[in-house]
């Protein structure tokens, strides 16, 4: 009996897809589920981005386009960098892909050998090290816990590079936890990386207009313009823009990178949708009030759930600087046992209990790297999340 290769065993399904799939079902039988596991905004993808979608239809703009973008595309991209980040990147060092999974993962494999270390700081992004690990390489974890709000030390970065360390993985602000980095923390960061050349930096800004507070958001080849050639700055459309089914992605680095990732792209799903690159072309290139329009709806919903949950004993819940993720420790609910007398024994066994008593899904921090704890997706309606917590208090009540 035929059997599925040896990189396909090293990988795993996505725990948050595999939540997502769960709750499409139980919605389908008719059970009444909130899921709080997909890191999906709950707005439509802008009208001016839908419009041009269909006048690039109208145009016959629907055939292959360049393996990694169109010149359109690539302008608007080397644009955003420039406005947004103070990075210029020619069309050479521009890669746009099928979504920033895609981007990462053209990345990874292009560049990764068998042998080769990664740093993922933890909790991590539960694709990470499933791509390392395809790629024959080997995750090096690096974890920061709530009382480290989520982020990785100097100390912790120096201690982990060897020298097999091909990447490092920056995720910030950080699904799941939402935690970004400030300049001053980059800075150090980039201190230790300049101690060792060889380490390449991969800055995952795929949550970078949602931020929170007056945090101002930087990416490390913006802190450091020294790591520029070391450094491949990955993002999309899909979060900030509401674009997760166009599946549009993007990066700029070095050249060499690029070209790598144009020669895998060219023989795996060859260009994105011509159509979508249209959209993307005009979201980057288009008016960006609305972004902070949203994130004042992203920063109430942050606000009540945060309160809502660090009011359950048991339950600890940092505030995070952006994304739309909170992941609360619950440290303090292992041992305890459910009304049916079932031991929580871990986070796994605690999401499967809201999910059976409380009909609330969200999924558990073994996924992301880093337990106990769970992460709650709060991209929806503040009625929808005030009844899901409410849930939620309630099922931790009835623990003892």
């Amino acid at each position: 009996m035929s059997q599925p290769s040896a990189a396909l065993g090293r990988i795993q399904p996505s725990a948050t897809l595999a939540m997502t799939s769960r709750v499409l079902e139980l919605k389908r039988a008719g059970v009444d589920v909130i899921g709080l596991s997909a890191g999906e905004p709950d707005f439509d993808t802008p009208d001016f981005v839908k419009d041009a979608a269909i006048e690039a239809i109208r145009k016959g703009q629907t055939k292959y386009t360049n393996v990694d973008g169109t010149a359109e595309l690539k302008d608007a991209i080397a644009a955003k960098f420039r406005r947004d980040n103070g990075l210029d990147y020619s069309p050479a060092q521009i890669s746009a892909n099928v979504g920033g999974k895609h981007t990462l993962f053209n990345a990874l494999v292009a560049s990764v050998d068998p042998g080769d270390e990664v740093i993922i700081p933890a909790p991590y992004w539960v694709s990470y090290p499933d791509i390392v690990n395809f790629a024959g390489g080997t995750p090096v974890f690096v974890k920061a816990g709530a009382e480290q709000n989520y982020k990785i030390s100097p100390a912790q970065l120096d201690a982990a590079i060897t020298p097999k360390t091909k990447w490092l993985i920056l995720n910030s602000p950080s699904n799941p936890s939402g935690a970004a980095y400030t300049r001053a923390e980059l800075e150090a960061l980039a201190d230790v990386l300049r101690r060792h050349p060889h380490v390449l930096v991969m800055a995952d800004d795929m949550y970078e207009h949602i931020v929170y507070d007056d945090f101002e958001f930087t990416t490390i080849a913006q802190v450091a313009p020294d790591l520029y050639e070391r450094t491949l700055t990955v993002n999309g459309c899909s979060k900030a823009y509401a674009m997760t089914g166009w599946r549009i992605g993007f990066a700029g680095g070095p050249a060499w990178l690029i070209k790598a990732m144009a020669k895998l792209q060219s023989q795996s799903t060859s260009n994105p949708c011509s159509i979508a690159q249209a959209a993307a072309t005009a979201a980057l290139n288009g008016d960006q009030s609305f972004l902070q329009e949203r994130n004042i709806a992203f920063k109430g919903r942050r606000d009540l759930v945060i309160g809502m949950l660090n009011q359950i004993d048991g339950v600890h819940c940092p505030t995070p600087e952006g994304a739309f993720y909170v992941y609360p420790d619950v440290s303090g609910l292992i041992g305890k046992e459910t009304p049916a007398g079932q031991l929580i024994e871990n986070d796994a066994v605690l999401i499967d209990y809201f999910l059976d008593h409380a009909r609330v899904a969200a999924v558990h921090g073994a996924a992301f790297g880093l337990e106990p704890a769970f992460r709650v997706s709060y991209a929806t309606s503040e009625s929808v999340l005030t009844e899901a917590c409410s849930r939620i208090q309630e099922a931790c009540a009835a623990l003892s």
